[in-house]
């Protein structure tokens, strides 16, 4: 990054440490197109140095795609404001969850919406706290909306897949099930082959207990999701009301919108 940077003007806010651990895995082209897509966005904004939030919105642009020009209904943003803060809020207020780092509801590829999480610190293995904390997180759309309209939508299908898959891994692969205890149930030979061409290593009674572990660490993420959100309804409408003004907050506006004190960073 210092190299890419070298002949543009950043502001004070920009912390090139931060953007590095904000971009796991990204080379050196995909950097500099990084770069240069945030001092593009400085510059039709007139700014005379590129600051944090061209960072943030760049890297949004590159992940999703360019902000997709459609009017939306009202209720639509609505429900879509709803959606994300259920997720950051859930996200700050579950222990073991990473730091939420921006909220958006503008419409980008597919998505009408996103929040971004970013590790505190680089990670090899992620405890147990750290993937429930994860799936609640991921819940906590389905909880918004459930808790505000009643009803539930299509909206959170790339929710539920994620945290299917991030519970399949905890009981087949990490020993994370109780009832299962610390055992695989991946055969060697099919690690990484999708499941449609994998054996089954164990018995139809083993299958119906991992099914049902599976599904007991969702329900169990999901109330816990459901619980939050409707003790602090409050702070719920907040952010709902701040994404519907802004469209897009950084880390230090979503606690101002909730009243939720910043963490302190690791010594």
């Amino acid at each position: 990054l210092e190299v890419h940077t070298r002949h543009v003007p950043l502001a004070a806010d920009v912390s090139l440490m931060r953007i590095a651990a904000e971009t796991p895995g990204l080379v050196g082209a995909e950097l500099r197109n990084l770069v240069n897509e945030a001092a593009l966005l400085a510059a039709r904004k007139d700014a005379s140095a590129v600051r944090a939030e061209d960072f943030a919105e760049a890297m949004e642009k590159i992940t999703l795609g360019p902000a997709r020009n459609i009017l939306l209904k009202q209720a639509d943003r609505e429900r879509t404001a709803y959606h994300e803060a259920g997720h950051a809020l859930v996200a700050l207020l579950v222990p073991g969850s990473d730091p939420v780092h921006r909220v958006s509801i503008v419409p980008r590829g597919m998505a009408l919406g996103v929040t971004w999480q970013m590790p505190v610190d680089d990670r090899m293995s992620y405890t147990e706290e750290a993937l429930r904390a994860r799936i609640t997180g991921t819940l906590g759309g389905r909880a918004a909306e459930k808790l505000v309209y009643g009803v539930l939508t299509t909206g959170a299908e790339n929710d539920l897949q994620q945290v299917t898959e991030i519970a399949r891994r905890m009981v087949l692969r990490w020993g994370m099930s109780r009832r299962l205890g610390p055992m695989s149930f991946v055969a060697p030979q099919d690690d990484g082959l999708p499941p449609a061409f994998q054996q089954q290593p164990y018995s139809e009674a083993t299958a119906e207990l991992i099914d049902a572990e599976v599904r007991r660490i969702v329900d169990d993420s999901h109330q816990e999701a459901d619980r939050l959100l409707a003790e602090h309804r409050g702070k719920l409408d907040a952010l709902a009301k701040a994404l519907l003004d802004a469209e897009s907050l950084n880390e230090r506006e979503i606690h101002a919108a909730t009243g939720i004190p910043e963490r302190s960073e690791p010594a």
